[in-house]
């Protein structure tokens, strides 16, 4: 038996019972305030609740053959499609085991029979009111817990277009045609998820939200270039000297850059973070010999250690008017036997396991004549300049 009759406003009560007095009596008490399904069945009771249009309480005697009121309400209780639908044991049943036994199976109340209408009424008026008052407040959490993903979601778009515009111009003083920051990026990536497989114990350091930021800030990378005059930025030679000098201190413009825009946040760890250790200390090597400040092992950033690796092979694998591009095979060997030296062991392990990405990466996104044309015409020009950008000043 499965009757209902609708009033869309009202709420809906499932009575459930295999005796057909018992739901035709529950549903006279009913109908004058309630919507009402009848269930002769378990197994009907559990597919009505599962519905479209599920009760918002049920009315369950215990006493029933082939599945029980018990088992009924167990199985309503792990499903979560069901499980917050409160549950009135109505049944002949008395004893106080067996109404512990009802409440210990998620029931909210339990109703001996015969019944007292006024009782019955009572009880359902009251924890459907219970009901309405959870669904508001789920509802409201759901609701929250949405705008504060869609807000994060907004916030993160807005961080990472200020990051693309600021490395767009960037790539504009470096070479606006070439597709270097569409390779470094997954790069960067690519080899933070390598290391966080290989290390376990980086998993919360690591994480894929942290992972998605490295990348990121790896587009800010070259922004300290902005300070180097074409002769120095694309000197086919060894620079020595001031050269060298101005070279180097690159680092330092583009960390003072970004550390400036910090402050403006008001903020210790602002999506800026990555991109500021990064830019600071991705000419760093493992053993000491780097720069600018001559920092070893795990003195180095994390993030400025995985860019020193990803960076390298960008930067050997790639097309310079001034250099032929080495073969994947050559820079994976330069890489790997500069670790313990230039790079971090472990950085180097997961560039070796993800080298076959790297590879598939750079042939994908690999620089057409228009780029190598354009950075020949900056050499060309280079060779006369003569101006030289100044460093911000030691405080």
């Amino acid at each position: 038996m499965d009757d209902s009759l609708n009033y869309p406003d009202q709420p809906l009560v499932l009575v459930v019972d295999d005796v057909p007095d018992n739901l035709e009596l529950m549903s006279e008490l009913l109908l004058d305030s309630y919507r009402v399904k009848v269930a002769s069945s378990g197994l009907n009771a559990l597919r009505i609740a599962a519905s479209n249009t599920p009760p918002d309480l049920i009315l369950l005697d215990i006493t029933m053959p082939g599945m029980d009121g018990y088992e009924v309400c167990r199985a309503l209780k792990q499903n979560p499609q069901t499980q917050n639908i409160p549950v009135i044991f109505l049944t002949a049943k008395s004893e106080l085991a067996d109404e512990q036994l009802g409440f210990d199976l998620g029931a909210v109340d339990y109703i001996t029979k015969p019944i007292s209408p006024p009782i019955v009424m009572a009880r359902v008026k009251s924890h459907l009111q219970l009901k309405a008052g959870a669904d508001f407040l789920r509802d409201k959490s759901e609701y929250l817990e949405l705008e504060v993903r869609r807000r994060t979601r907004e916030i993160e778009k807005h961080q990472e277009v200020a990051i693309e515009a600021m490395a767009g111009l960037a790539a504009m003083r470096d070479n606006p045609c070439s597709l270097h920051l569409a390779r470094i990026k997954p790069y960067m990536v690519t080899l933070a998820t390598a290391l966080a497989r290989q290390q376990p114990g980086l998993s919360v350091e690591l994480s894929n939200e942290r992972i998605a930021q490295l990348g990121r800030s790896a587009l800010l990378h070259g922004i300290g270039k902005l300070v180097l005059p074409d002769r120095i930025l694309l000197s086919p030679t060894k620079l020595e000297g001031h050269d060298l000098e101005l070279m180097q201190g690159h680092a330092k413009a583009g960390y003072l850059a970004l550390e400036a825009a910090e402050k403006q946040l008001d903020s210790q760890h602002s999506f800026l973070s990555d991109a500021k250790d990064i830019v600071y200390s991705q000419h760093e090597n493992w053993d000491g010999s780097g720069y600018p400040q001559g920092l070893r092992g795990e003195q180095i950033p994390l993030s400025a250690r995985l860019m020193a690796v990803a960076g390298c092979y960008e930067q050997l694998t790639s097309h310079h008017a001034y250099r032929q591009p080495l073969s994947h095979e050559e820079v994976t060997a330069r890489i790997n036997s500069a670790s313990g030296t230039l790079f971090d062991p472990s950085v180097v392990l997961a560039f070796i396991e993800a080298a076959d990405a790297f590879s598939a990466i750079a042939l994908s996104l690999e620089e057409d004549a228009e780029a190598l044309n354009f950075e020949l015409e900056r050499l060309n020009d280079s060779m006369g300049e003569s101006i030289e950008l100044s460093l911000p000043a030691e405080e």
